[in-house]
């Protein structure tokens, strides 16, 4: 049993690059022998169980969905060691997959883990981030050496009914998610007017912001990312500065991040720890990742030039996910400070305190009038920080969320388009895959904060990170190619 990754990745350079496989029920690539260039890409098919193949050929503008017509040129450079001016052009894919690690689903898990497990969980956060780069490397190296994304190797390696059910499963991740990024980028705009827009309506918005995005998206690819790499930017700052408002203890920050273990932990804690996993390893960020390196102009014939697009991916891939990483830990420790171990009767007594001295309009009521530990999530993380460091810091908190929920539904929309046109071959105009894949995943976040309460609704997240989870270790399995449905090239 081998997977697709580890095969693809172990005989990419060989030569020649070739093979055929003929299936009842499948279609798979058979590459052109200049080392995997997809200027060209014969499908074979035997419909009768004959050794009669149909050939197919598709062109590379049918291939892509973004990328056809414009690649990011890398430049020539006489230091063949490093380049800073190729890790430049080669800067972007990296830093669009990490938004998934920093949507408004990480922050509360963050924030969840810090008030339930104080900084014990931190090392968990940590090991997932670096699982999570193995992963994302993986899937970066297959779409930047073969020029395909994984959605559509799956298209081509798998029969009919697997392959159907690996898009529902994706389809179901990307939901979850978009679930959590919609909600949470409402619960920032509720923060933000003052409670005066409903969660519904943020919704709305967030559905309205998408089209926006579709908009930024025309004025080229390069725009987008620097965009992107702004709202990252906008998060370092928000939720660094409430790291640097509440002062937690840097020595126990150390400790939780190096020193594995849970002393004192309940199963609560349990629960959370498999909650980071799902949260920090988004199934479908590995299609997104697999797709967004094809942005890259690499000349797929020169062993060299695939070389040195993988390393430039692994290093600007590891400081995407280390500066990720980093704003987690802000969030975590913020809170591990603040809450852990606090109860609803303490913070709503602050609350009241603070209201009686300024007069500041905040909801107080969130918190219950009793003796129980305090269940956070991110509209009363918002509370608390306002309560505790002053209104100013809510608002802040407001922006961070903001940053996470857009940045990462305009990502949750290339994941969800990428797959569907990998898995089921579709080959739309843009808005119309922003339409149905926006429908697909809305639809249920408008409902559920249609119907739920503002307080409670984001109590849905620890749920879907889990269910993430599974899914990882389900689709793990999943993802490998038996032999004897056609090995690639020996």
């Amino acid at each position: 049993m081998q997977s697709s990754y580890s095969v693809v990745h172990k005989k990419m350079m060989k030569e020649p690059n070739t093979y055929k496989r003929d299936s009842a029920d499948t279609a798979a690539v058979a590459y052109t022998n200049n080392g995997y260039d997809n200027s060209t890409v014969d499908i074979y098919t035997n419909q009768n169980q004959s050794s009669k193949s149909t050939e197919i050929t598709l062109k590379d503008n049918q291939l892509d969905t973004y990328f056809s017509d414009e690649q990011v040129l890398i430049p020539e450079d006489d230091n063949k060691v490093f380049s800073f001016r190729k890790l430049w052009a080669f800067t972007g894919p990296g830093f669009l997959m990490s938004i998934a690690y920093l949507d408004p689903g990480n922050i509360e898990s963050d924030l969840q883990e810090g008030t339930i497990a104080n900084y014990k969980l931190l090392w968990v956060l940590t090991w997932a981030t670096i699982i999570g780069l193995l992963m994302q490397m993986l899937s970066a190296r297959l779409g930047t050496v073969t020029g395909l994304h994984l959605a559509e190797h799956c298209y081509r390696a798998y029969p009919r009914v697997p392959r159907i059910l690996l898009w529902i499963m994706v389809e179901i991740a990307i939901i979850g998610s978009d679930m959590q990024e919609v909600i949470g980028t409402s619960i920032a705009i509720y923060l933000l007017s003052n409670r005066v827009i409903p969660l519904w309506g943020g919704v709305l918005i967030t559905i309205c912001d998408t089209f926006t995005f579709l908009l930024l998206d025309s004025y080229g690819l390069r725009k987008l990312e620097l965009f992107f790499g702004f709202l990252i930017t906008v998060m370092a700052v928000t939720f660094g500065y409430e790291y640097g408002v509440a002062q937690p203890d840097s020595l126990e920050v150390v400790k939780g991040i190096f020193i594995p273990g849970c002393s004192g932990c309940d199963s609560r804690a349990l629960l959370q720890a498999v909650g980071i996993v799902g949260a920090v390893i988004m199934p479908h960020n590995l299609y997104l990742h697999s797709a967004l390196v094809k942005s890259r102009k690499v000349d797929r014939s020169k062993k060299r030039e695939v070389r040195e697009a993988n390393k430039y991916y692994l290093i600007e891939s590891t400081l995407a996910l280390l500066a990720s990483l980093v704003i987690n830990i802000f969030v975590v420790s913020v809170f591990a400070s603040g809450l852990s171990g606090r109860t609803n009767d303490d913070v709503r007594e602050e609350c009241t305190i603070y209201v009686n001295e300024t007069g500041a309009d905040i909801d107080i009521d969130v918190f219950p009038d009793n003796g129980d530990l305090v269940d956070a999530d991110l509209y009363k993380g918002g509370v608390f920080l306002g309560c505790s460091f002053g209104i100013a810091c809510l608002y802040i908190w407001a922006v961070g969320i903001l940053a996470a929920g857009q940045s990462s539904t305009m990502c949750g929309t290339y994941a969800g388009q990428f797959a569907m046109e990998g898995f089921l071959n579709l080959r739309w105009k843009r808005w119309q895959r922003i339409l149905l894949t926006r429908s697909i995943a809305m639809t249920p976040a408008f409902f559920v904060a249609f119907y739920k309460i503002e307080k409670d609704i984001s109590g849905l997240d620890l749920l879907v990170n889990i269910v993430t989870a599974l899914f990882c270790h389900t689709r793990h399995h999943l993802l490998i190619i038996r032999e004897n449905h056609g090995p690639l090239p020996e």
